[in-house]
């Protein structure tokens, strides 16, 4: 892959980040009945850091959980023929909670289903909502983040990558141009 752009930055990472924590506070009316589940990987820092943004405004910081979706993929025999499961780990109910799902980038839509039913099987929240980093377009399915960093129309042989400094060691979201040997 060839880096064709620079789209966020740390700083702009944090204020997207920041954005996005008030409107999910905004939306539902504080942070009272809102629990956050990172979908495995990135998402799970990015919960954590909204978590703490969200502690920051309302004074109280919400139950954070993580989700691994692997099991729960439509494409899973494509992905690998021993797929590794990581830990999923959401200890907290769910029942009647606004549980807001955090991922990196929204493409498909494949893994926000993929969430949504194995959060189905945790329980029965109030209500499911989406946040995303990047929205990049292109759905296969009839779905929509409900927070967004930021939204950026892609062609198929682009390729958004959100790094974190819990993985990465820094913090950017990049445009990357796919290579044409298929590499990605």
């Amino acid at each position: 892959m060839a880096l064709k752009a620079l789209l966020l930055d740390q700083t702009a990472m944090q204020r997207a980040l920041t954005r996005i924590a008030h409107e999910i506070i905004e939306r539902n009316d504080g942070c009272g009945d809102v629990v956050l589940i990172g979908i495995r990987r990135r998402g799970v820092p990015l919960a954590q850091r909204l978590a703490r943004a969200m502690e920051q405004v309302e004074g109280t910081c919400p139950p954070v959980g993580e989700m691994d979706i692997t099991f729960y993929r439509d494409d899973l025999s494509h992905k690998s023929e021993q797929p590794k499961l990581n830990a999923t780990g959401v200890p907290f109910s769910i029942v009647d909670k606004t549980v807001v799902l955090v991922d990196d980038v929204l493409f498909t839509g494949r893994t926000a289903r993929a969430a949504l039913e194995a959060v189905m099987d945790l329980g029965r929240p109030r209500r499911v909502q989406l946040a995303v980093m990047v929205d990049r377009g292109h759905r296969e399915l009839p779905i929509r983040a409900d927070f967004v960093g930021k939204n950026v129309p892609t062609s198929l042989s682009e390729h958004i990558r959100v790094n974190v400094t819990e993985y990465d060691g820094k913090d950017s979201t990049e445009l990357h141009s796919i290579d044409e040997t298929g590499g990605n």
